[in-house]
This record gives structure tokens, sequence and C-alpha cells, in this order.
């Protein structure tokens, strides 16, 4: 496609986009949704069977509240991961700064569109589709949230953003034990997109991919889908570990998870880093492990979650009483990630990750694992600070982290007439 007939289909998608939003616009401010009875609820969760650090965090089996789509932060972050999700990069194509801004402006309104729900505009009988028809006349909210982040790259010369970049804002960096494939890595922009079913999720990815067509495009995209809590408590990752115990309490965002000052571009305020991390786990190898050393790598009892030295899930570690690390191993994951010192208290992170399987590689092995994505203040002092610890642990030997990136994740969108990057563009 040429440079011009990328721009001429973007604008139309913009278009088309306003359109279809204008019937629904600012139908879901101040509106509590809520997904189906049997997903889990309560407070902030992640996905701790990879890179964690946190305090105790509850699971109960409740419905779970979504957050309106208007508000300081991106409802997304803070939300408990439902079921599906597609965790996507993009590269930006738009031709000037003036572009950029429609980009985000069409992001936005196809975002207040979807989360909220509704019948698409009518359009002429000779006219572009309003939808793709996938989830049948009237798109339901379905509890979808759309997340969105920009990369380091967006701030180079393109688009005269140097001086707004966000301080700690980065490409991400490359571990030992690490296997990045660069076609897998890094991105102008990312999306993630989270709710109940599966077709809502590949309904959204086409829908804004619709609309923006010549403004970015995709670079990567993986999917991912979240385990129900069986019989109850947390869910349990592909290693058939129960993933996210330990979280930061609601309470502890501010200090931990949002920005807001600190040298940081005033723009930034309400947003966080995010951390991407795509990691294959080579479960042929470790399906042939006794449960007792899958217990010792990771610290914590399989069936039930709890420590080693404890009898439930939510129990603390008692470090301080193994020294030597008689009963959790000093190399097991949840002692080195979260060694639950003073020292290490302010390197954690809000963890938000789900399980992914592609099937099989080209040598016939199973292609699954976990896609980690975390929020913070400041990625060296928390994400980084983690996975250094992290470094030739003995979990190495049966994962390998492949791509992802890192982002910031924008503010939230304050009302009817703000948009993603508004203050950052201007």
């Amino acid at each position: 496609m040429s440079g011009d007939v990328g721009r001429r289909s973007f604008l139309r998608g913009t278009v088309l986009g306003a359109g279809v939003t204008a019937a629904t616009a600012g139908a879901g401010a101040g509106i509590g949704m809520a997904v189906s009875p049997d997903r889990q609820g309560g407070q902030a969760q992640g996905s701790g069977g990879l890179p964690q650090g946190g305090v105790r965090e509850s699971h109960p089996q409740k419905t779970q509240e979504i957050p309106p789509f208007h508000g300081e932060h991106q409802p997304g972050v803070a939300r408990i991961p439902p079921a599906q999700s597609i965790v996507a990069s993009f590269d930006v194509i738009a031709d000037s700064r003036a572009e950029l801004a429609e980009l985000f402006r069409a992001i936005t309104d196809r975002a207040r569109f979807l989360t909220t729900g509704g019948a698409p505009a009518a359009v002429g009988i000779t006219a572009p589709a309003a939808d793709s028809g996938v989830l049948g006349p009237a798109v339901p909210s379905d509890g979808l949230t759309v997340t969105v982040g920009v990369g380091a790259s967006l701030f180079d010369e393109r688009y005269g953003l140097a001086e707004k970049k966000p301080a700690k804002l980065t490409a991400m960096r490359t571990f030992p034990n690490d296997a990045l494939d660069d076609a897998q890595c890094h991105g102008d922009l990312s999306l993630v997109l989270a709710a109940d079913s599966t077709d809502t999720v590949v309904h959204a990815l086409r829908d804004i991919a619709r609309v923006t067509r010549g403004g970015m495009q995709l670079r990567w995209r993986i999917n991912g889908f979240s385990s129900p809590p069986r019989p109850e408590g947390t869910p349990r990752n592909l290693m058939g570990f129960r993933d996210g115990i330990a979280n930061p309490e609601a309470s502890e965002l501010n200090r931990l998870v949002w920005v807001s000052g600190n040298g940081e571009p005033a723009w930034t305020a309400g947003g966080s880093y995010q951390v991407i991390r795509l990691i294959r786990m080579l479960v042929e190898f470790w399906d042939r492990v006794s449960v007792s050393e899958q217990e010792n790598i990771f610290g914590r009892r399989r069936d039930s979650g709890a420590p080693l030295d404890g009898a439930h899930e939510s129990d603390i570690p008692q470090y301080a009483q193994d020294p030597i690390g008689a009963v959790i191993p000093l190399t097991s994951h949840i002692r080195r990630a979260n060694p639950r010192t003073p020292e290490s208290d302010s390197s954690r992170i809000l963890r938000r990750a789900c399980n992914y399987d592609r099937g099989i590689d080209s040598n016939g092995n199973l292609d699954m694992g976990l896609i980690f994505v975390c929020y913070q203040q400041d990625p060296l002092r928390q994400f980084e600070a983690v996975q250094t610890r992290l470094i030739d642990e003995p979990l190495v030997d049966y994962i390998s982290p492949f791509g992802g990136g890192y982002f910031f994740t924008l503010p939230g969108v304050a009302g009817p007439d703000d948009h993603f990057g508004k203050a950052m563009l201007a």
C-alpha cells in the first residue's frame, strides 16, 4: 500500500469510528459494569509464577466490578485479568504529529465504544460496513478493557516528542538466559485487550486495526487466557503452580504503580510503566521433574500454593526463621524474587499475566507459556531489580523468554472531550 492510500484509509476510518461512537459517547461514564458471576473478583491480583514481589492479596469468588472507561487511570491496569486477552505491539506509521493525534483520537473513540457496547451506527448500503458483525448486530461490552501504552521508539525525531519522553522509558534490555527474537520485541505502541470471551477480544483487535489502518500496523501479537481458580484461590500457570499470590494492596498503588512527579513530565501523571515479557515454558522437560523438586524450585506447594513453611497460599514466608534455606531454598523463585527485606520492599510490582498456547514449533515441541505483564513506577528500581535477583535461578532451565517490550501506559481518558495522548501531544 502506498503512503497516500494508507493515509486516506486511516482518515476514512477515523471519520467512520467517530460516527459509530456518536450514539454511545459518554454512555459508559460513571457506570460500573460487571462480568459474568463465574469470574473471580476482589482486589488487584496478578500473575506471580514468574517475576514477582508483593504482599498478600485475597481472591474471593465474586463478581468483578469493571471501572468506567473515563477516569484518572486506565481501568485495565488494576483489574484482575479476565478469561481472554490479546497483547499486541504496533509500529506507528502516521506521517506527521497531526496524524499521530488523529491516530490516538481514533483509538480512544473505538475503545470508548467497544468497552461500553451498543449498536454500530447505520451506514448507507454502499458504504463500508460499520462493524465486522463477529459479535452480532449489537456489540456487547463483555467486560472488555483496552489498555494503551507507548514505547521509547515513539519519542524519536518523527513527531518532535523527544522532550515529552517519560524519564525512565527505554527499550527492553536483554538479561542472561534470554533468547529474544527481535521480530517479537519492542514497538511504538502496546495494546492489551482483555474480556470474558475470545471473540470479544478478536473483534476489538479487528475493529481498532480497521479504523487505524494507515496510522499504525501490527509488529507482533499473542493471544492469552487465564485459568479459572480450581477449586478456589489463585489461578494456575501452565507449570501447574498458583500464579499471582502476592501483589501490592490497592492502598499501595500510589506508592508502587502510578506515576506522579519525581522528575517525570507533567503529562505522565496517572500513567504507569508497563513491562511485557513473552516467556516460553519448556513443559516437556518440566513434566519429567518430581513434584518435590518443582516445589523447591518455586518455594511453594504445588497443590495449595502455600510457601513451603506455611499451610495456606496467603501465608507469608518466614525467611528470618530459615536463614540457611533449610525449608525454603535460598535459590527458590519466591525467595529471590521477593526477599521481603526493607531494601527490597520498593521493588515490588503489580503483576498482570496470563497463559498462552501457540500449538507446536518447527521441531514438534509444545509452544506454550506465560505472557508476563507488570506495572510499576520505575522499571529499573522494580522489574529490573527483581529480574536481576532471578538471574541463574534454577527455574531458568525450564523457561525461555523470547519477546516483549517496555512501554509507558498512558494516563486515563478524563472525559468525552479527552483522548489518549492528548496531554503528551499538547
